[in-house]
């Protein structure tokens, strides 16, 4: 019996795998299985109110469950999927309430790894997976991250190598009228809008956790255990911490007064595709390293760079 037919075999069984995919690792349970689901939330540690993303590996897939996707919402997954949207639609009675937390739509994705889109091939169920790490935590980009953070809880962990993206999925709603993005991730704002030909609604802020329909909404998020600043000009802001050990996130410059080893330079090119695909792996150094606090760069606030600000401000909450 090989890798996958083993993972197969416990997902059938109830159990939880680690699987890779193009944006981080998720922690995936058979999404039929209510038990299973609620192992997820478990062994996450992860609030009951917090939906979670199904998977399977086609829009037919989830046709056949009831699940079926508007006219714009295919338009962009003809373009982008597999790849790293998710689309937030309505629901289909067969969907546990474990999945949707209790909501009348549902978050639904196709992964762009070749690994877990063999597995998905496999199964006559979709996976609920979201990521696999400790809720809140930073989110994992390697099997090893995996390992590190819930390796004694789990059997299986699917090493597909190290995440492409490397930040969480956008998430976009169908539910109003006009498309909305929920969360902002691996896919720009900007390519959604010229495959639609329309401007989209953005995120709406709201502490009520009851308007939390889809994963990556709450207030903090993402997060190292070291309290963390966004900056806009990190030079000036180190002179507040004198006495304490720093570390820094910076897009692609050097910055001389911080030590080599607690700076984390995400792009010496200047790519935010790039620096997205190394933030989480920076986040996860960093907290690791005996530093105090952590400053980091606020990104251009276009393409990418929109989610990785977006990141480092749920990680900046206390």
């Amino acid at each position: 019996m090989n890798e996958l037919e083993a993972a197969a075999n416990l997902l059938r069984q109830g159990e939880l795998v680690a699987i890779p995919t193009e944006t981080v690792y998720g922690l995936a349970a058979n999404a039929f299985n209510e038990e299973a689901v609620l192992n997820i939330y478990k062994t996450k540690n992860r609030p009951h109110f917090n939906p979670l993303i199904i998977h399977s590996n086609s829009v037919e897939r989830f046709a056949e469950w009831g699940i079926y996707l508007p006219e714009l919402a295919l338009k962009l997954a003809s373009k982008f999927s597999p790849g790293p949207i998710t689309f937030v639609v309505p629901t289909s009675n067969i969907v546990t309430d474990m999945v949707t937390a209790g909501h009348d739509s549902v978050a639904i994705r196709i992964p762009n790894h070749p690994l877990t889109l063999e597995l998905l091939a496999m199964l006559d169920f979709p996976l609920a997976a979201p990521s696999a790490n400790p809720s809140t935590f930073v989110s994992p980009t390697s099997a090893a991250h995996v390992k590190q953070q819930l390796g004694d809880k789990i059997k299986c962990i699917l090493d597909g190598g190290e995440c492409k993206v490397g930040i969480e999925s956008t998430i976009v709603s169908f539910l109003e009228s006009t498309p909305r993005i929920l969360r902002y991730g691996g896919l720009a704002k900007e390519q959604i809008e010229s495959t639609l030909g329309i401007k989209v609604n953005v995120p709406q802020v709201s502490g009520d956790t009851s308007k939390i329909i889809a994963p990556g909404m709450m207030e903090r998020h993402y997060a190292p255990n070291k309290k963390l600043i966004i900056c806009n000009d990190i030079k000036k802001e180190i002179l507040n911490y004198k006495g304490l050990s720093i570390g820094s996130i910076s897009f692609s410059k050097k910055l001389d007064n911080i030590e080599c080893k607690n700076q984390f330079i995400l792009s010496p090119s200047g790519s935010l595709d790039e620096a997205a695909r190394h933030l989480f792996s920076a986040l996860r150094s960093l907290n690791d390293l005996e530093v105090d606090i952590i400053l980091a760069e606020k990104f251009p606030d276009e393409g990418l760079g929109i989610a990785i600000n977006d990141r480092l401000k749920r990680a900046s909450v206390h």
